[in-house]
């Protein structure tokens, strides 16, 4: 019990672990809610496109700030919502097919960061963790912008509800209500592109769709009810980051690819459960 109790204790002696696990709940909570409605409307690519996309502006930042990370937020924050705009008027004026457009500027933006990120001798060291995170790293100045604009993502979220639901599951339905289906269209990007910019520090570009995709999956998988779904993702996702940086403390891993892995590994649980369900009630 003692060694059990130590085992959990000691991680909590740096104050850097007890940002990382506040960061990393508040990080898996958003992700996962927001990430309902990227599983529901197909929207994975679309979220994973997203994330790329800024590397250029962070890139910038880094540059113009002089190596500061503080800033980066910000222009994290910048580049995604211009950028899930853009995307959002071009897949829907393109004579392209949808992902065909989102694979394109994908590619080309983050190719252009990665040229950006080239011209910093330093770069391998310097901005690595925005590529795989660095949750370690989190600031408390960081922790509160993450928890203001985390907080005003789920705030939206729950105002509008309703409405993302008739959007979501029946577009017909909600232009026949008049409802602004473009407006709210648009205020569901921005609010993805909010949610990559906060959790770009933790889990970093490369393993941003996990977190949007991963626990809302899995709770997909154990529910059809929305609110339900919303529910048991943000536990998962929360549960996923508080796992993954124990693992990443005790077996000294990336903290970013660790809190991935926890989700992956609850997913395929779930999903091999389900499966030998449905042959048993088959059978």
């Amino acid at each position: 019990m003692t060694t059990l109790i130590d085992f959990l204790v000691k991680p909590l002696s740096y104050p850097f672990m007890q940002r990382g696990l506040i960061a990393a709940v508040l990080v898996g909570v958003v992700c996962a809610v927001v990430g309902t409605y990227v599983v529901l409307r197909g929207m994975a690519f679309f979220g994973d496109a997203l994330a790329h996309t800024i590397l250029p502006g962070v890139a910038v930042g880094y540059l113009i700030s002089g190596g500061a990370r503080e800033p980066l937020f910000w222009w994290a924050l910048g580049t995604a919502v211009l950028a899930s705009l853009g995307i959002g008027a071009i897949t829907k004026n393109a004579r392209i097919k949808e992902d065909t457009a989102i694979g394109v500027i994908f590619a080309g933006m983050f190719a252009l960061g990665i040229a950006i990120i080239s011209t910093v001798r330093s770069y391998a060291v310097d901005l690595s963790h925005f590529l795989f995170g660095d949750v370690l790293g989190v600031t408390t100045q960081s922790l509160v912008w993450m928890g203001i604009f985390g907080a005003l993502v789920l705030l939206l979220i729950a105002a509008f509800y309703k409405e993302f639901l008739t959007i979501s599951f029946d577009p017909v339905l909600a232009t026949t209500l008049r409802l602004p289906v473009g407006v709210l269209n648009n205020l569901l990007l921005v609010l993805i592109a909010v949610t990559v910019a906060v959790a770009m520090q933790t889990v970093g570009v490369a393993l941003m769709v996990a977190m949007l995709v991963t626990p809302a999956a899995t709770a997909y998988l154990l529910t059809k009810r929305l609110p339900s779904m919303m529910l048991i993702s943000a536990v998962i996702a929360a549960l996923s980051g508080v796992v993954g940086l124990y693992v990443s403390y005790y077996a000294g891993i990336t903290s970013g690819s660790a809190i991935v892995l926890t989700a992956t590994l609850v997913f395929a649980v779930v999903f091999v459960a389900r499966q030998g369900r449905g042959r048993r009630k088959k059978i």
